[in-house]
């Protein structure tokens, strides 16, 4: 990605009221990640590739680049995205979650045709439900 067509990357930080093991398992696992965001096949195996089951838009290869147990966990999202779940313990009960969506670029296009600036902006509100409503509902039930 060349710098001049570099497009800011997506981040949304919000803090859980709950314990780092169970924020862990919602952001590394199927069943977790399924549990706020979208079915997937996810594995926490570097290297492993999976896929996100994204509804009408269909199913998105992914692969597994880094896993740091109880801290982050980082994937390859389609051709150019990559996504990051940050977490960092505060106090005992309290986890501050950084989602990270990376790879943006004015020159290119999604697999669907579409600008990347025109789906960011579509992506950065999305983005902004999911991680401060739907994670937060799922991981502090």
């Amino acid at each position: 990605m060349s710098e001049q067509n570099a497009i800011a990357e997506i981040r949304k930080t919000v803090i859980l009221n709950a314990p780092i093991e169970k924020v862990w398992k919602a952001v590394s696992t199927s069943e977790g990640i399924a549990g706020w965001w979208m079915p997937n096949t996810f594995e926490p195996i570097v290297g492993k590739e999976f896929i996100l089951h994204a509804g009408q838009f269909g199913d998105s290869p992914c692969k597994v680049i880094e896993i740091q147990p109880l801290k982050r966990v980082r994937f390859d999202w389609g051709k150019d995205w990559q996504l990051t779940f940050e977490l960092k313990q505060i106090e005992e009960s309290k986890i501050e979650f950084t989602l990270i969506h990376s790879g943006w670029d004015e020159s290119k296009k999604t697999e669907f045709g579409q600008p990347h600036s025109n789906i960011r902006e579509i992506m950065d509100g999305g983005w902004e439900g999911i991680v401060k409503n739907q994670l937060v509902k799922y991981v502090e039930a």
